[in-house]
């Protein structure tokens, strides 16, 4: 257990470091650019993985209920440590953001970083939210409260990260100005296609699986699920239909 979260705790901000020194010695970059590319760099790359996980969960489980793969509680003491580090990551893009724009509060004394630190959090409050969740609800919840049963469902979960790498290439295609490419107007569409799929949908068919395997209706499933993954629903659902439309309407904004 210490083992794979000390790994998690290596590897990702490990596989930052790297890529942008890489990107800043061998290629010439910028140090901005060299950050902000590394951290989409990390994000996908985990999301990758997470997706390959889920997958083969997904196709191992046939009862979806009581079948067991070691992925699901391994990956998620190993990807545990990404949220944590990711918080970081978005703050170092924000703050050197902020830097190169020549703002004061991105300057180098602890007042000035305090003051980027706030407005991190004003700007980024879903997602600090979001990651903080994750490491203080879900990661107990998938590994103690459901008590070993339902790895197929926790599989689905990780298949959530598929939309990921899309989202980071069009934010890079931004960054460089690449709006009119073709590239960004394809992967514009598999971002939608691939958000909407595995995130909007994701939890009505959490329920909808249950449903099938218990031989229930389906509005009776929220009455005989666990608390814990009723309140995960009813927090993470409507923050992926909130970003679900903010994705249609730049969608609209860009046609």
């Amino acid at each position: 257990m210490l083992g794979l979260l000390a790994a998690g705790s290596i590897f990702f901000p490990g596989i930052f470091l790297a890529s942008k020194q890489i990107l800043e010695q061998l290629m010439g970059w910028s140090e901005v650019d060299a950050v902000v590319i590394s951290a989409r760099l990390v994000s996908s790359l985990q999301a990758v993985m997470a997706s390959s996980a889920g997958w083969t969960i997904v196709s191992s489980c046939r009862d979806v209920m009581e079948d067991r793969h070691w992925l699901a509680d391994a990956y998620i003491l190993f990807a545990t440590p990404y949220f944590c580090y990711d918080l970081l990551a978005m703050f170092l893009c924000y703050w050197f953001r902020l830097r190169v724009k020549g703002h004061q509060e991105a300057g180098p004394d602890g007042g000035s970083v305090r003051t980027a630190v706030l407005g991190f959090l004003r700007r980024e409050v879903l997602m600090v939210l979001h990651h903080v969740f994750m490491v203080a609800f879900c990661c107990p919840a998938s590994l103690v409260w459901r008590q070993g049963r339902g790895d197929y469902f926790q599989g689905l979960l990780f298949l959530a990260e598929l939309s990921t790498p899309s989202v980071c290439l069009g934010k890079v295609l931004i960054q460089f100005q690449r709006q009119d490419w073709l590239l960004h107007r394809v992967n514009g569409a598999a971002l939608l296609l691939s958000f909407f799929c595995c995130r909007v949908l994701l939890f009505p068919y959490l329920y909808y699986a249950y449903s099938r395997y218990a031989s229930i209706p389906l509005y009776r499933v929220p009455l005989v699920a666990p608390w814990q993954c009723n309140l995960g629903a009813a927090l993470l659902w409507p923050l992926q239909l909130y970003w679900f439309s903010l994705i249609c309407r730049g969608a609209l904004r860009g046609r």
